[in-house]
């Protein structure tokens, strides 16, 4: 005799009930997630722009060039005619001075050769006159080369002077681009360190961002977790229903007692 088994495995009713909300729960937390704003939890509002003293420093690149003015100021003073704008004002007072003075000193020897041609009986004589040209002579060309000293000296100065003038502006011409790229990589540096920090709070505000788009569906998956786990700990119970075939005599019994009810309904009937 064949029999009819269905067997039916279903989890306990505890896992049954929590799975339902959580299928719900997924759902619209998947929902969620596919309609989520991509633009509020990333694109170009989460990089850190230029600070201030970046800003700063690339304003400064221009700096590099200052040397430029050292080089203009040290070729004016280069050439024959530099040393001009060094030579003391006071140079020509001086000069005129010491030859005065050399003046005074040439005709205080006058007399003494005066002196020496009375004692050689020569006084107005031709031999007088020829020391006394002498003498003056070989005054004006002591005088011309004390001039000519003095003005040596001036000019020897002023060309030391214009020297250490293009010397000086040399060394700015030089000095000025490394300063200015001193300067210049200070501000980057700390430039970077204000750009880093700020970058740090912008990803900071990402993380939060999509933290919070995600959250949703982490929430179903941790409770979906859950219950797999449960499912996993509690297996479900198998139900099994048998269904017997039923036997001929059952059949034409089964048969009869139909065929009877429906005479007794005909004859109510009819009655």
């Amino acid at each position: 005799m064949a029999e009819t088994i269905t067997q039916v495995t279903q989890p306990p009713e505890f896992i049954e009930a929590a799975a339902k909300p959580y299928i719900t729960q997924l759902q619209q937390a998947v929902g969620q997630f596919g309609e989520a704003d991509l633009s509020q939890t990333m694109g170009p509002q989460f990089v850190a722009g230029l600070s201030p003293l970046q800003q700063q420093a690339i304003s400064q690149a221009g700096g590099l060039g200052a040397y430029e003015p050292y080089l203009q100021t040290a070729a004016g003073l280069s050439g024959p005619t530099a040393y001009q704008q060094f030579m003391s004002p006071y140079q020509q007072d001086v000069i005129d001075t010491t030859l005065r003075e050399f003046d005074i000193q040439t005709q205080k020897g006058l007399p003494a050769l005066a002196a020496q041609a009375v004692g050689a009986g020569a006084f107005g004589g031709g031999r007088e006159g020829v020391q006394r040209a002498e003498y003056l002579s070989s005054a004006d060309r002591n005088r011309a080369a004390l001039q000519a000293q003095l003005l040596q000296q001036g000019f020897g100065q002023a060309q030391q002077l214009a020297g250490q003038a293009f010397g000086q502006q040399m060394n700015l011409a030089q000095l000025a681009p490394g300063l200015a790229s001193q300067q210049i990589a200070g501000l980057s540096t700390l430039g970077g360190l204000q750009q880093a920090q700020e970058q740090a709070g912008l990803a900071a505000q990402q993380q939060l961002a999509q933290a919070q788009v995600q959250q949703p569906i982490q929430a179903a998956q941790t409770l979906g977790s859950g219950i797999m786990g449960l499912i996993s700990g509690y297996p479900g119970q198998i139900q099994q229903t048998v269904q017997p075939t039923p036997s001929p005599l059952q059949t034409a019994l089964s048969t009869g007692a139909t065929l009877a009810g429906l005479y007794k309904g005909f004859s109510k009937l009819g009655g």
